[in-house]
């Protein structure tokens, strides 16, 4: 059966082609859900709350991306709205006062693990998290993750980098941490 095939099934609310289009994508969208969310619980939850918003609104599918990353964008949706239910505080950054150096280079030291680097994302600001994940680890452009996060390019572009120092700052404070 052909995708296109199934979504139009899916649209007319057809319990098999959902079924087929679960067992498809299920396992990918709880990797997605996981790297957010880092609980198999939540990311269970959420993935199925995701595939039940998908269903719910598949007359909105169009086509103009893969159905994979319209059902991404969903997935990353409820995983920061999932994330942002549970938090008790949030943290306010006055961004007007941070200093902005553009620098399109993402190396860091060849010793530093992919867990390491997990970690320290893990302890970025919301702001800057859900951007430098959705850049690094989902692959999103700036459109995209604008569009996902509803934020302006700019604004997306302005903390990514601003996301990207202090990503680069907690790496280079632990390197030296872990060295004496």
């Amino acid at each position: 059966m052909f995708q296109s095939d199934i979504i139009e099934k899916c649209k007319a609310n057809d319990r098999k082609a959902q079924l087929s289009l679960y067992k498809k994508y299920s396992e990918g969208m709880f990797k997605v859900a996981i790297r957010f969310l880092k609980n198999a619980d939540d990311a269970e939850d959420v993935v199925q709350e995701s595939f039940i918003k998908a269903f719910q609104k598949m007359h909105q599918f169009n086509g103009d991306v893969t159905f994979g990353a319209w059902l991404k964008r969903i997935v990353i949706n409820k995983s920061i709205d999932f994330l942002k239910s549970k938090q008790q505080k949030l943290e306010a950054i006055d961004e007007r006062y941070m200093h902005i150096e553009e620098n399109n280079d993402w190396t860091i030291d060849h010793a530093i693990t992919v867990d390491e680097v997990k970690t320290a994302i893990a302890q970025l600001p919301d702001n800057y998290r859900y951007v430098v994940m959705m850049f690094l680890m989902e692959g999103f452009d700036h459109k995209e993750i604008s569009q996902v996060l509803g934020l302006t390019e700019s604004t997306c572009r302005t903390r990514l980098l601003r996301g990207k120092g202090l990503l680069q700052q907690l790496l280079k404070d632990k390197r030296y941490a872990t060295r004496s």
